[in-house]
C-alpha cells in the first residue's frame, strides 16, 4: 500500500471516527441523563414484568448501571428475559472471543508481515475478463503483478492463517452449540408449560374432524393420555366481528373522553415530559361508581355538551342519487352499534363452525408430547403429521383457517417477489458503489467531482460517509418491509414469522450490501453491470478472482461502516431513540385511557430487526481477517460487539419485551449463516493467491472449503435436531414442580418467563371466549350523573 494512499485512508478514518464519537456520545449522554428520569421508559420491562423484578436494581449515575448490568449472571438471564434472549446474548459473547484472539494475532503477525511485503494491491486482473477492471474497481491498482523468485514466500503464513482463524471458528461454533444444546434441553427439560405438552396436528382426515375422534385416535397409539382437543374451525366470521368490535368500542372510548372533558393532570417525573395523564387516573381512583371525577383543586369539571356526528345516506329520488345527512348523538349512536354487536356475537358463539384440518393436542407429559412430535404417526404421506405447537398467545388463528395449498402459494409468491425486489435493490447498491471513487462520480457528475478532488473534507464526508450513511439508513428501513411481507406469508405463529424475517433481512444485508456490492459494486454503468452478470454466469470461478480484486479496495468503506454501526449507531439503539422521536407524535393521537396505558408498554424486541446486522459484520471481519487491513476490522469489529453486548443485554432485561417463544431456534440460523460467511472467506482468499499467481497455495485452500461444507452437513445431521426438540431424557420433571430444579447445576432454578406467560393460557381462540368488556370511562358518566343530580336538588 503506498505511503499516499495510506495517508488519505486514514484521514477518512479520522473523519469516520469523528462523526460517530460525536453522535454516539451525545446518544449516550442524553441516555445518562434520560434514564433516572424517565424509568417508565428505560426500564419498562423491570416494571411491568414479574420475571424481571428480580433483577438489581441500577444507579443513576452515568456509568454505574454498567458494572451491575455485567455482573448479572447467565442464569438471571435465563430467568429474567427467557431462552431466546440467552441465546442472542450467547452469539455477541462467542464473536467476543473471537475477535479478542484474532485482532491480536492479526496484530502481531499478520500486520509487520503486511506492512514489510507491499504488494497487497499490485495484483492481475481476473482471466477472460471482457471489462477494465483496474479502472471500475474503488482505489483499484495500476500495476499488475510480476512475481519473482521468491516474492511470494510470506503468503504461506497467510494460507497458514486461513486454517487457523476457520478453525477458531469451527472451533467457537462447536463448543457453543455444545453449551447452547446443554443449557436449551435442561432449560426446556425441566418446564413444563401447556405449549410443551402440546401438539399442532395437520393434515386431518375429514371423518377424524371432532375432538372425541382424534383423543381417540391419538390415545389408541398409546403415546400418552389426552387431556384436551381444540379442532380449527372456520371462525373468520366471528374474528371479523372481535375486529369490528374493538374498532367501535374505540370510537366509543373517544366520544366519552371528549364528553367528560377530562383534565389534564400533572405529569409523573418516571414518564416523557409532555403533559400526559396517568394511565390508571382517568378511571376512578377507588374503582368504585360514586366516587366523582376531580380535578387538580378537587372540584368537579364542567361537562361539555355531548359529542355528535353526522350519517350520509344515499338515496335515488325519480332515478338521482340523493345524499341526506343528519347529526345524532356520537355516544349514543356508538353504544346502541355496540350493543347490537355484542348480542349478534354472543349469538354467533352458540353456532357450529366448519371443521378444519389442523387441531391442537394437549397431552398430559411433555415426554408424551415429544414422542409425537419426533415420530412419524400416519402411513399415509401428509396426514395426521405433529409438529411442536407454538405457544397459544403467538397463534396467528387468522391464517390456521386458509388451506394448505392458499398458503403455500402464498408463501412461494412472496418468496419470488423478494427475488426479484434483490434484483431491483442492485441498482441503488450500485449508485452507492459508485460513490466511492472520483472516477465513477465524474462519469456522471464531472462538476461534482472536480469540487470533491479540492476538497479533502468534502470528498472524505462523500466517499466514505455518505455510502455507509445511506446504507445504515438501507439497513433500518428494509427490514419493516421484509416484516410487512413475511406477516402476509400465511405462517401461523408469531415466532415463525420472526424467523423467516431474520432469514429475509440477512439474506438483504448479506447479498445486497456485501455480496452484490463487493463482486457487482465494480461496475460502474448498467451496460458494464450487464457484462460483469454475463462474465459470471458464465464462469463462476470468476466471483472469487472479484472478490477477492475488490475486497482490499472496499476495506476503508467497510470499516467505516462498522465504526458508524458499533460507535455511532449503536448508543442510539440504547436510547431507543425510535421511541423517544415518535413519542410526541403517539402522545398527540392519544385520547382515550386505553391509549394512553398503551404509551407505558415496553417496546417490543424484535430479532429479526437486529440479529441480520450483527451476523453481517462478523462475517465482514472474518473475510477480512487474513487481508492487510484485518487488524483495523477486527479489532472495530470487537469494539462493534463490546457496545452491542452491553446495549442489547440492557434493552433485553430492562427496556424491553419480546413476547415471541421460539426456544432459541435462531441459533442455528445464526451459524449456518456464519458457514456461508466461512465459505465466502476462503473463496475470496482463495482468489486472493491466485491473482498473487500463488496458485499452489490457492489450491491449498481447496481441502478447507471442502471440510467446511462437510462440517455444515455434519452440524445439520448431529445437532438440528437437538436444537429443534427436546430430548426424553432432558425431560425430568413433567409436573412443573420445583422438586428437579434444586440441582444447583441446573439452568432452571424457579419458574421460568414460560411459565409465568403461558399461566392460565389454553388453546382457544381468543374470539371464543374473550370477555365483552365495557369502555373503560364509561363509569365515569355515573359519577357525573350522580354528582349533577345532587347538585341540582
Amino acid at each position: 500500500m503506498g505511503a499516499p494512499s495510506m495517508i488519505h485512508e486514514m484521514k477518512d478514518l479520522a473523519t469516520q471516527l469523528i462523526i460517530s464519537v460525536s453522535l454516539g456520545l451525545s446518544a449516550f449522554i442524553t441516555f445518562g441523563f434520560l434514564r433516572p428520569r424517565w424509568s417508565g421508559v428505560y426500564a419498562a420491562r423491570k416494571k411491568q414484568r414479574a420475571t424481571a423484578s428480580s433483577l438489581p436494581d441500577l444507579p443513576d449515575t452515568f456509568f454505574g448501571w454498567i458494572p451491575i448490568l455485567y455482573r448479572i449472571s447467565e442464569k438471571e438471564v435465563l430467568a429474567a428475559a427467557g431462552l431466546d434472549a440467552w441465546v442472542f446474548l450467547q452469539f455477541f459473547k462467542m464473536a467476543i472471543k473471537f475477535l479478542s484472539i484474532a485482532a491480536v494475532l492479526a496484530a502481531t503477525v499478520l500486520t509487520p508481515i503486511h506492512a514489510h511485503y507491499k504488494d497487497d494491491k499490485v495484483v492481475k486482473p481476473p482471466p477472460s475478463s471482457e471489462m477494465d477492471f483496474q479502472t471500475q474497481l474503488p482505489m483499484a491498482p495500476t500495476i499488475l503483478y510480476q512475481p519473482t523468485k521468491g516474492s511470494n514466500t510470506y503468503l504461506w503464513v497467510n494460507v497458514i492463517f486461513v486454517y487457523l482463524f476457520s478453525g477458531l471458528i469451527f472451533y467457537f461454533l462447536y463448543t457453543h452449540t455444545l453449551r447452547v444444546i446443554r443449557v436449551r434441553q435442561d432449560y426446556l427439560g425441566h418446564q413444563c408449560t401447556i405449549t410443551d405438552r402440546t401438539i399442532r396436528l395437520s393434515g386431518i382426515p375429514r371423518d377424524m374432524r371432532s375432538e372425541e375422534a382424534i383423543k381417540h385416535h391419538v390415545e389408541g397409539m398409546g403415546i400418552g393420555s389426552v387431556e384436551s382437543v381444540t379442532v380449527v374451525r372456520d371462525w373468520k366470521v366471528l374474528d371479523d366481528m372481535m375486529l369490528e368490535r374493538d374498532a367501535i368500542i374505540r370510537k366509543l372510548e373517544e366520544a366519552w373522553t371528549v364528553h367528560l372533558s377530562r383534565k389534564r393532570i400533572q405529569r409523573s417525573l418516571e414518564t416523557l415530559p409532555f403533559t400526559q395523564p396517568d394511565p390508571q387516573s382517568p378511571l376512578l381512583a377507588a374503582g368504585t361508581d360514586e366516587e366523582p371525577l376531580l380535578n387538580g383543586q378537587g372540584q368537579l369539571q364542567q361537562k361539555r355538551k355531548r359529542p355528535r356526528i353526522t350519517l350520509r345516506s344515499i338515496s335515488f329520488h325519480y332515478g338521482f342519487p340523493k345524499v341526506s345527512s343528519k347529526k345524532v348523538d356520537a355516544i349514543d349512536y356508538y353504544t346502541m352499534k355496540l350493543e347490537a354487536l355484542d348480542k349478534k356475537i354472543e349469538a354467533t358463539r352458540k353456532q357450529e363452525f366448519r371443521a378444519l384440518p389442523i387441531a391442537f393436542v394437549t397431552l398430559n407429559s411433555v415426554a408424551a408430547a415429544q414422542m409425537a412430535v419426533q415420530a412419524v404417526l400416519d402411513p399415509k404421506p401428509a396426514e395426521c403429521v405433529a409438529r411442536p405447537a407454538p405457544a397459544p398467545a403467538n397463534i396467528i388463528w387468522r391464517n390456521t383457517y386458509m388451506p394448505r395449498y392458499k398458503r403455500m402459494f402464498q408463501s412461494w409468491s412472496i418468496s419470488i417477489f423478494i427475488f426479484f425486489l434483490t434484483v431491483i435493490w442492485l441498482i441503488p447498491v450500485g449508485i452507492l458503489a459508485g460513490l466511492l471513487n472520483l472516477e465513477s462520480i465524474h462519469k456522471v457528475w464531472p462538476q461534482l467531482a472536480d469540487l470533491l478532488g479540492r476538497s479533502e473534507i468534502a470528498s472524505s464526508l462523500v466517499q466514505n460517509f455518505l455510502p455507509t450513511a445511506v446504507l445504515t439508513l438501507l439497513n433500518v428501513a428494509v427490514p419493516y418491509l421484509y416484516d410487512y411481507l413475511s406477516n402476509r406469508q400465511g405462517m401461523i405463529s408469531q415466532a415463525d414469522v420472526e424467523l423467516s424475517v431474520i432469514s429475509k433481512n440477512f439474506f438483504f444485508t448479506f447479498f445486497n450490501l456485501f455480496f452484490a456490492f463487493s463482486v457487482f459494486g465494480t461496475a460502474s454503468n448498467m451496460y458494464s453491470l450487464y457484462t460483469l452478470l454475463k462474465d459470471t454466469l458464465k464462469d463462476t470461478t470468476h466471483v472469487a478472482y472479484l472478490l477477492a480484486q475488490s475486497l482490499q479496495g472496499l476495506a476503508p468503506f467497510y470499516i467505516n461502516l462498522i465504526v458508524l454501526q458499533g460507535i455511532g449507531m449503536f448508543p442510539f439503539r440504547l436510547l431507543d431513540f425510535g421511541t423517544v422521536a415518535l413519542y410526541p407524535v403517539t402522545l398527540v393521537g392519544a385520547k382515550t385511557p386505553r391509549d394512553y396505558a398503551k404509551l407505558h408498554e415496553p417496546s417490543i424486541f424484535s430479532y429479526g430487526f437486529f440479529l441480520p446486522q450483527p451476523i453481517l459484520i462478523l462475517i465482514l471481519c472474518i473475510v477480512y481477517s487474513v487481508l492487510p487491513s484485518g487488524t483495523f476490522v477486527l479489532s472495530f469489529g470487537l469494539i462493534y460487539f463490546l457496545i452491542g453486548y452491553f446495549t442489547y443485554k440492557y434493552q433485553l432485561l430492562y427496556a424491553m419485551d419480546h413476547p415471541q417463544h421460539s426456544t432459541g431456534q435462531a441459533w442455528s440460523m445464526i451459524t449456518y449463516r456464519l458457514l456461508i460467511g466461512v465459505i465466502l472467506f476462503q473463496s475470496a482468499m482463495g482468489g486472493w493467491f491466485a491473482l498473487r499467481s500463488a496458485f499452489i497455495r490457492a489450491v491449498l485452500i481447496i481441502p478447507l472449503i471442502v471440510f467446511t461444507m462437510w462440517f455444515a452437513w455434519f452440524y445439520r445431521r448431529t445437532f438440528s435436531s437437538l436444537n429443534r426438540y427436546i430430548a426424553l431424557r432432558a425431560i425430568t420433571d413433567d409436573s412443573g414442580g420445583a422438586a428437579a430444579r434444586n440441582d444447583p447445576e441446573s439452568a432452571v432454578i424457579e419458574p421460568t418467563v414460560d411459565e409465568t406467560r403461558e399461566l392460565g393460557h389454553a388453546f382457544v381462540n381468543p374470539s371464543l371466549i374473550m370477555q365483552l368488556d365495557d369502555v373503560w370511562v364509561k363509569q365515569l358518566s355515573r359519577a357525573y350523573n350522580s354528582v349533577g343530580s345532587t347538585t341540582a336538588r
